[in-house]
């Protein structure tokens, strides 16, 4: 199953005449990848590279700070009342 929360170097990827990626297989593998998933390209810090996330976990990143925005809200009103 997959490495959550730690990173690993899979090897490496080149970018093909037609601006595609091949994944190698052990990432593959490794985080079920499977053809047909929707990977979101992501300029990482600096311009110096790009990452992918895969659409659901891209949708529980947004939603988990969804909820933190919405928590920090409730705290600065109610800070406000006091």
């Amino acid at each position: 199953m997959g490495m959550h929360g730690k990173k690993k170097l899979y090897g490496t990827a080149t970018i093909g005449t037609k601006g595609q990626v091949v994944i190698p297989a052990d990432a593959r593998e490794e985080l079920n990848l499977k053809t047909g998933d929707k990977l979101y390209v992501i300029n990482t810090m600096h311009g110096g590279g790009v990452m992918f996330l895969k659409e659901d976990m891209l949708e529980d990143i947004v939603a988990h700070l969804s909820e933190q925005i919405e928590g920090f809200r409730a705290f600065k009103e109610q800070s406000k009342e006091k």
